[in-house]
This record gives structure tokens, sequence and C-alpha cells, in this order.
């Protein structure tokens, strides 16, 4: 049994890769990251930069032709990448939930938001139809739904976008899991209605001791939300830390760039610092450091050999600039 303080998610050296008619493509390369039980990692970068589809393969939903080509996915100590599609889909919904950004692709536009609970719950937990019916009123109930004993019976068209993200979040904690992955779950949804899902995930990720990884593009979410967070660029992590460290102090260049981009509130600026160029394609990623076409800082070393993440002041990151300070530890 792992200790209280071990991991709950251990992912190491994770290589997902997609075989194309073009060749082979690799979406996510080498990607290592734990989080502890309560704890919330947000994962932020560019469309295209891995963040997704790192979820996805945690969770055991990566589409053909995409496929775990390398590394380890570790739950409460037990490896879960290599497991067969039923002992998969035991785990999901049990110990991993999921909340995705559409909440209306999690559910059924045929069945009541209740029958769904309440199918989900009887698949993970021995509770009979009228335990099961009242577990759901009380899910509702604890994520913010107003009359849950009458909302219950109602259809996913009927309620607000803000109301589906809500059912879909009481759907992921049916089973009371260990880990929720959470893939862009308030972009979709307005500023006020936004807070108040982060709020909600917050307060059950304190009460229910669940450890969330929070895959975002939106650093206010992130600032608000996470204990840590990772930034990935083109399949990789540039930088992973306290979230206070990297929004604050940022040691990687394109974690500064992101940073430098967005506005502070009370300053007067005429125009904001962008990050030059774009992310390369999986098929045209360049040798050594993949930011060093865009990086202002980048040697002839950037251009040569890839860094791994080097410990860089309370964060560690994927940057040569680093390299004397890491050795030196």
């Amino acid at each position: 049994m792992p200790s209280p303080t071990a991991p709950l998610l251990e992912v190491r050296n994770l290589r997902v890769e997609f075989n194309t008619r073009r060749g082979t493509l690799v979406a996510v390369d080498d990607v290592s990251f734990d989080i502890a039980p309560g704890e919330v990692l947000g994962v932020v970068g560019e469309s295209g930069a891995g963040k997704s589809i790192t979820g996805t393969a945690i969770i055991g939903l990566l589409e053909p032709p995409g496929r775990i080509a390398g590394g380890e996915v570790l739950l409460a100590g037990q490896r879960i990448d290599n497991l067969p599609a039923e002992g998969m889909r035991r785990i999901r919904g049990r110990q991993i939930g999921a909340i995705f950004q559409d909440p209306l692709t999690s559910l059924n536009p045929l069945y009541t938001v209740g029958q769904q609970i309440i199918e989900t719950i009887q698949t993970h937990l021995p509770l009979g139809a009228a335990e099961a019916r009242t577990r759901a009123v009380d899910l509702l109930k604890e994520v913010g739904i107003p009359a849950a004993e009458r909302r219950i019976d109602h259809y996913p068209h009927q309620f607000s976008g803000g109301m589906r993200q809500r059912v879909v979040i009481a759907l992921a904690l049916c089973a009371n899991p260990k880990l929720i992955i959470a893939d862009e779950p308030t972009t979709a949804l307005d500023v006020s209605i936004q807070a108040q899902i982060i709020t909600l995930l917050k307060r059950l990720c304190r009460e229910h001791g669940t450890a969330v990884m929070l895959v975002t593009h939106d650093m206010g979410v992130i600032a608000e939300t996470a204990d840590r967070v990772a930034v990935m660029y083109a399949g990789r992590l540039a930088e992973i830390g306290p979230v206070q460290s990297v929004i604050h102090d940022p040691r990687h260049p394109y974690t500064r760039g992101l940073m430098g981009s967005i506005p502070a509130i009370g300053a007067e600026v005429e125009r904001l610092p962008q990050i030059e160029g774009a992310m390369p394609r999986l098929n045209a990623i360049p040798s050594g450091c993949a930011f060093n076409p865009r990086c202002p800082q980048a040697m002839d070393r950037c251009r040569r050999e890839r860094p791994d993440l080097i410990q860089a002041g309370a964060t560690r990151a994927a940057c040569w600039l680093h390299a004397a300070e890491g050795a030196a530890r």
C-alpha cells in the first residue's frame, strides 16, 4: 500500500505516437509528473502542445491510430497503462473520473440526467435503485443544482451550459474517484459561471482528497485553482513547479513569453509582448530544444541537444540556460 504522502498518480516517461501514412508522429514525448492526493496540477500550453492527449492516454481513451508507445502510468502504485480494455473500463469511473470541455458530449440527450447518474452509480457501487437515486440527488445538490429532487428527472437540453457542466462533474464524482482528469472544463462557459465551477472543483478536491489534473489554456483558471503547474510545448514539459513560482518567476523562455502576454490589471501598455512564430508541426519538430527557433535566448547547444528538466530556482525547466545552476545542486 502506498504511504499517505505517496503520489496518487505517477506518469513516467510517457510517449504517445500516431502512426500515419507520412510516418510516426510523436504527440507526447518522454513526459513525467506526479499528482498527490488532494492536489490540483494544472497543465497549460498552446493548442497542439499535447495537454489533452496526455490526459486521454492516462484514462485509456486514446483513439487509434494513437497509442502509448513507451513509459508507465501508475495509479496508487498500480500500473494501469498496460491493462486490458475491460480492466481499464472498471478503473475509469470507479477510481478515475473525467470532465470534458463540452458537457453535451458526456451526456446522452435521450436519457434524463438522473438515469445517467444512477446507471453510473450502480455500475461501480453495490447500491439498489432507491439508494442510487438518493445518492444521485445528493450529488446534484453537492455540485449546486437547485431543486435537485425535481431536476434529476430532466433531460440535458433542459439545463443551461453551466448547469450541464455541474451534472458532468456529478457524474465524474459518482463513485468517489481518487483522480479526476478535467480537460478544459470551463472553456465553453461565461466568466461568472467559470468562477463557480472553479470554486466547486477546489472545494471537492479539499473535502474529498481527490487529485485533479486540470488541462486548460487559461492561466487565470490555473492561478485560481492549481497548486502546481506543468507547461507543455510540442509534446514535452517545458517547465513544472509551484503555481506562484511559474507565474511570477518563470524560468523557461516559453513560460516567460506566455506570462508576458497576459495583460495586468491597471497597467497601461501600448502592446503586449508576443512569442514570435508558431509551435512546430509534429512532423517537423526541430532538433535540440523544440522551442529554439522562437527563443530570443537560443544558443548553439539549444539547436543541437535537447534539454531535460533542470532545477531552476523553485521550478524545473527544460532549458540549457539553467545547466550550471542545476549541476550545482
